[in-house]
């Protein structure tokens, strides 16, 4: 079948495997909206986004179900958010956000990635606080005035918009979330995804191509880890 197939079924094999982290990433943030504020989205904001997100993500409604469902029994697994800290290669910083339900586990398996690509856990408060956590939210275009939207929103947090031709991208900072979620909201705005950015203060500059590859495959590396959810860095 020649190697046009074979680059298709890679393709789709990445794209599969993609779809697979996404859903499982947003089934743990359920099971953490629910455990925080419930299984009601209408008085758990933090599920309502949640549930925004898995739509965002073609995650069948059937599993959104399921996971609230399960998230709600006695059983369930708690899951925990912890960040891990460290560098990689050529002293890129790089800061990794985990859900996980067992953190000795989760902190070796992290240890091990950087040792292996020649990166270094650091210590708690070594590398974050280069970074400024930023919420995200993302909603189609459309109709929408960029200045007009911009200036309606400023008070209820926002600190950037960003726009394509299809998408808008809305800023502020990560303790204005929930304000900034309200506004959009109330605004009848449907949002495609709401995330968080971190990011970071300066930038490392001047790596060669060959440098940069080394820690694009220790970010990689750590994205594929089952218990992390998000890897941020400072590389240009």
């Amino acid at each position: 079948m020649g190697r046009a197939f074979e680059y298709r079924k890679e393709k789709k094999f990445k794209r599969w495997g993609a779809m697979a982290k996404a859903f499982t990433r947003i089934g743990k943030e359920i099971a953490i909206s629910v455990k925080l504020g419930g299984p009601n989205p209408e008085s758990n904001a933090r599920l309502r986004q949640a549930i925004i997100n898995a739509k965002g993500a073609n995650m069948p409604k059937t599993n959104v179900e399921a996971a609230i469902k399960k998230a709600s029994s006695k059983d369930t697994t708690n899951y925990e958010e912890v960040t891990y800290e460290g560098y990689g290669p050529h002293g890129v910083a790089i800061v990794v956000d985990t859900q996980t339900d067992n953190t000795t586990r989760t902190v070796a398996n992290l240890r091990t990635i950087f040792n292996k690509l020649n990166g270094a856990m650091g210590t708690q408060g070594s590398v974050e606080y280069m970074f400024q956590k930023k919420a995200v939210f993302k909603f189609p275009k459309g109709n929408h005035n960029i200045e007009e939207l911009e200036f309606e929103l400023i008070d209820h947090g926002l600190s950037e918009l960003q726009s394509d031709e299809e998408t808008i991208i809305a800023y502020a900072d990560f303790v204005d979330f929930g304000k900034l979620a309200k506004a959009l909201e109330e605004k009848g705005i449907e949002v495609t995804e709401s995330t968080y950015d971190k990011i970071p203060d300066f930038y490392k500059e001047g790596l060669t191509d060959e440098q940069a590859e080394e820690v694009i495959k220790l970010i990689d590396r750590l994205e594929e880890d089952d218990d992390v959810s998000l890897v941020f860095h400072n590389m240009k």
